[in-house]
C-alpha cells in the first residue's frame, strides 16, 4: 500500500468527532470512544451530574476519562506519514486533512490552506487570497525589507570604515604627542646637560684663579713673615749685648726695624669678587630654557601639521594662459607665450596665478610645495570667491593669505606686509589651514621653522593659492612643486 493511502486509512482512527482534527492529549471513555481531552471537557461542561457519551450517547454517572497514550503515539505516526505523502504530482503540496491541493493563503493565521479548509469555521471570515498572490505580494515586502537591510548594512559598513580611518588618525596624533614628549625632554635635558657643563667649566676657572692668588698671597706672606722673624731675633740679641757691644751699630738695626710698613688689615681681590657677583647674570639658564622651548614650539607645531597632510592638485581651469601645468598637475612654471585657452569666469587673466582644486570649507589641511632657487613666488591661501579677471590685492582684505619672496625679502602680505626675518632660505614650503581656529601658518620645512601665522575668521570656501612669479628670462624659470609629504610624523 502506498504511503498516502495508509495515512488516509489511519485519518479516520485518529480523528476526534468533534473537532475533526488530530487527537490532541487523547483520553478515552468507559464506553471505549476516544475524544480529545478539551473537546469532551467542553461538551460535557462542568455542571451536568450525568454525562453522555458524544458518540454513542451512552449515559455515564461520572465522568471517567483515562489518558489513550497508545492512541495520541498513533496520532504522531500518521503525522509523519502524512508528511511523506503530503506532496501531490509534481511537487504540489497538499492539505494533510483533506488531502486536497494548498491553492490558498489565508492571511491572518500566516498558512496555506485548501479549498476546503477556506470553508471551515477555522478560517471563517478570514481575508484568503490566492497562494500565487500572496507570494507575490510578500517577495515585493521582503525585497523591500532586503533592500533597506543592505542600505543600512552598507551604511554601518561605512561608519565602521569611517570610525577605523578616525581612530587611526588619532592614533597617529598620539604617537605624534608621544614622539615630542620623548624628543622634547631629551632636548632639555641635554640643553641643560650642555649649559650645566658649560657653567661648572666656568665656575671651576674661577676656582682655579682664585687659587692661585691664595698660593701667591701666601708665598708673599710666608716670606715677609720670615724676615721679620730675622729681624726680631737680631734686635732681641742686640738688646741682650753688653753696652759698648749693643752701641756698635745700634742706629743701622733701630733705623731696618723702623722701616717696615705696616701690613693691610685683609687681602682683598676686587676683580674676582666682581666676576662671582656677575655670575648669575652671565649663566642665562632662563634664556637659554626660554629660547629652547620657543623653539620646541615652532617645531611641534610643524610636527602637528603634517599630521593633516592632503593630497592637492592644481585646477587648469583658474591657470592664467602662460601657465604652464604638468600631467599630473602637481606642478606649475611660467612660460614665454600665452596659450589659446577660453577665457571662462575661474581663471586668473592677469598674473601667473592658479588655485588649487581642492576646496575647504571645515577642518585642517596641510600641504609642502617645493620653491628650490626661485626668486619670486607667492603661496598661501584664498577665497574661493577673490577677483580672478584684472589687478589683484594679495591681502586679507581681499581674501588672500598669502607669503612671498620678492626683491630677496621674504614677507607676509598683511596689511602693512610684515617683514619675515629668515635664517635659513627655504627650499620647501609647507601651508596649514586650521578652519575652525582660524589660521593659515606657513613653515620652513627645511628645518621645521615656523615663519609666520595669518589669523582670521573664516566663512564661505577657501582654496590652495599660488603665484610663479615671472620667468623673468629664466632666472625664475624653476617651477612650483607640490611635493608628497612623509606619512610618519
Amino acid at each position: 500500500m502506498a504511503a498516502g493511502d495508509l495515512a488516509g486509512s489511519f485519518q479516520e482512527e485518529v480523528t476526534c468527532s468533534l473537532c475533526l482534527d488530530y487527537f490532541t492529549d487523547p483520553v478515552i471513555t468507559d464506553c471505549g470512544h476516544n475524544f480529545c481531552c478539551t473537546c469532551i471537557s467542553k461538551c460535557w461542561g462542568e455542571l451536568e451530574p450525568n454525562v453522555c457519551c458524544p458518540q454513542c450517547r451512552e449515559t455515564a454517572p461520572q465522568r471517567n476519562l483515562r489518558p489513550n497514550r497508545q492512541l495520541g503515539n498513533m496520532v504522531e505516526l500518521v503525522k509523519q506519514l502524512k508528511l511523506q505523502a503530503g506532496r501531490g504530482p509534481e511537487g504540489q503540496c497538499v492539505c494533510e486533512r483533506h488531502q486536497e491541493a494548498l491553492k490558498l493563503f489565508c492571511e491572518e493565521n500566516e498558512a496555506t490552506i485548501c479549498v476546503i479548509c477556506k470553508e471551515s469555521r477555522e478560517h471563517q471570515g478570514h481575508k484568503v487570497v490566492p497562494i500565487e498572490e500572496a507570494a507575490k505580494d510578500y517577495k515585493e515586502q521582503i525585497r523591500s525589507c532586503l533592500e533597506h537591510l543592505r542600505e543600512q548594512r552598507e551604511e554601518l559598513q561605512g561608519l565602521k570604515c569611517a570610525w577605523e580611518q578616525e581612530s587611526e588618525r588619532l592614533l597617529r596624533q598620539t604617537e605624534l604627542e608621544r614622539q615630542l614628549v620623548v624628543s622634547e625632554c631629551e632636548g632639555l635635558r641635554q640643553l641643560l646637560g650642555e649649559h650645566e657643563r658649560l657653567l661648572l667649566a666656568r665656575l671651576g676657572e674661577l676656582d682655579a684663579e682664585i687659587m692661585r692668588k691664595r698660593e701667591k698671597n701666601a708665598a708673599y706672606l710666608c716670606k715677609e713673615t720670615a724676615r721679620l722673624s730675622s729681624l726680631i731675633m737680631e734686635l732681641e740679641g742686640k738688646c741682650q749685648q753688653p753696652v759698648p757691644e749693643l752701641l756698635q751699630g745700634v742706629r743701622s738695626a733701630v733705623s731696618r726695624g723702623e722701616e717696615v710698613m705696616p701690613l693691610h688689615p685683609g687681602p682683598k681681590f676686587p676683580d674676582l669678587e666682581k666676576r662671582i657677583q656677575n655670575f648669575p647674570r652671565e649663566k642665562k639658564l632662563q634664556e637659554a630654557v626660554m629660547g629652547f622651548l620657543k623653539g620646541l614650539a615652532a617645531e611641534r607645531g610643524f610636527r602637528r601639521a603634517r599630521v593633516h597632510a592632503v593630497d592637492v592638485t592644481l585646477d587648469p581651469g583658474t591657470a592664467y594662459p602662460e601657465l604652464i601645468l604638468s600631467e599630473d598637475r602637481k606642478c606649475v612654471r611660467h612660460g614665454d607665450t600665452q596659450q589659446d585657452l577660453p577665457n571662462n569666469p575661474e581663471r586668473f587673466d592677469t598674473c601667473p596665478e592658479v588655485l588649487g582644486s581642492e576646496k575647504f570649507t571645515g577642518g585642517r589641511y596641510y600641504w609642502e610645495v617645493e620653491v628650490g632657487d626661485k626668486t619670486c613666488w607667492a603661496l598661501g591661501v584664498c577665497r574661493e570667491s577673490v577677483h580672478r579677471k584684472g589687478l589683484v590685492t594679495l591681502s586679507p582684505e581681499d581674501g588672500y593669505w598669502v607669503m612671498w619672496l620678492r626683491d630677496q625679502k621674504f614677507k607676509a602680505l598683511t596689511t602693512p606686509p610684515t617683514r619675515l626675518p629668515m635664517r635659513l632660505w627655504p627650499r620647501k614650503v609647507g601651508v596649514f589651514l586650521d578652519y575652525e581656529v582660524g589660521e593659515v601658518s606657513f613653515y620652513n620645512v627645511t628645518d621645521g621653522s615656523h615663519l609666520f601665522t595669518f589669523t582670521e575668521t573664516f566663512s564661505g570656501t577657501l582654496r590652495p593659492y599660488f603665484y610663479t612669479g615671472l620667468s623673468a628670462g629664466g632666472t625664475n624659470a624653476t617651477p612650483l612643486i607640490l611635493c608628497p609629504v612623509p606619512t610618519k610624523p
